[in-house]
């Protein structure tokens, strides 16, 4: 015998198909629970539990104090991996006075990008430490940690390791914005002849919620590019968090 579902899947069902259908628009705020009693004929437990797993699946999120609303998708930015911090992009940019591949993308989508930089020097987690081919226990790296924002809101996480022998006494160093024809690394010598990227979906930490403003239920992909000179050297790791629904990814690959 079929157990029957609980009374508040069927009302999460219903609300659900009004959120897709349009009914209930994005940034809408919701009936409260009051209304919701009174339609559905159930208690104000059953209904909390309907809005609950509404907001497990990211499709609601409450304001306290406000109300619940319809959770608003931003549209999202396009960023083809394949060509982004190519050396002859990084030389096009420049020449025409813009300083960063990232905020020209966004300021020629008509929003308004900003970058907040720290830099510190790091013993750096295991993971980047073994990236660049330094002691995991010892080795110390440059980390430049970026948040950066669109429209004044923060959209993704940007850390760059670099190992600190090869960027002592460069502009690196410094908390601000740093560019050069070709890129900051070829400019020192450094020329990055190929990325190896890695991409991890999953939930983020306390830290990212906090730092990124993340309703509910919303997952990230970590993206970790490493970039090794023609010897095959890393030079550098970054890694991107990228929170879902803000973010495409573009690779064009070759099918040879």
């Amino acid at each position: 015998m079929t157990r029957a579902a609980p009374k508040y899947h069927w009302i999460a069902d219903q609300l659900r198909e009004r959120i897709l259908a349009g009914e209930l628009a994005e940034g809408e705020c919701i009936p409260g629970e009051p209304a919701l009693m009174a339609t559905y004929e159930v208690s104000r437990n059953t209904v909390r539990l309907a809005l609950r797993r509404l907001a497990d699946e990211g499709l609601l999120v409450a304001d306290q104090g406000r109300g619940t609303f319809v959770r608003e998708s931003p549209k999202p930015f396009e960023w083809n991996w394949s060509t982004i911090e190519s050396r002859r992009r990084h030389e096009a940019y420049h020449d025409a006075g813009e300083r960063d591949q990232w905020a020209t993308t966004v300021t020629e989508a008509g929003r308004v990008p900003r970058q907040d930089i720290q830099v510190s020097i790091v013993t750096p987690p295991p993971p980047v430490a073994e990236r660049l081919g330094l002691d995991p226990a010892a080795g110390v790296a440059l980390l430049r940690r970026r948040v950066r924002s669109v429209d004044h809101e923060p959209y993704l996480l940007a850390d760059s390791y670099f190992p600190v022998d090869l960027v002592q006494g460069t502009p690196l160093m410094e908390p601000r914005d740093v560019s050069a024809p070709g890129g900051v690394l070829a400019s020192l010598g450094l020329v990055q002849a190929r990325y190896r990227d890695e991409i991890l979906p999953r939930m983020p930490t306390r830290r990212e919620i906090e730092m990124l403003h993340l309703p509910a239920a919303t997952p990230v992909a970590e993206h970790t590019r490493t970039g090794y000179d023609k010897d095959g050297r890393a030079l550098r790791v970054m890694v991107t968090i990228l929170p879902g629904g803000r973010h495409v990814s573009i690779y064009d690959v070759e099918a040879d």
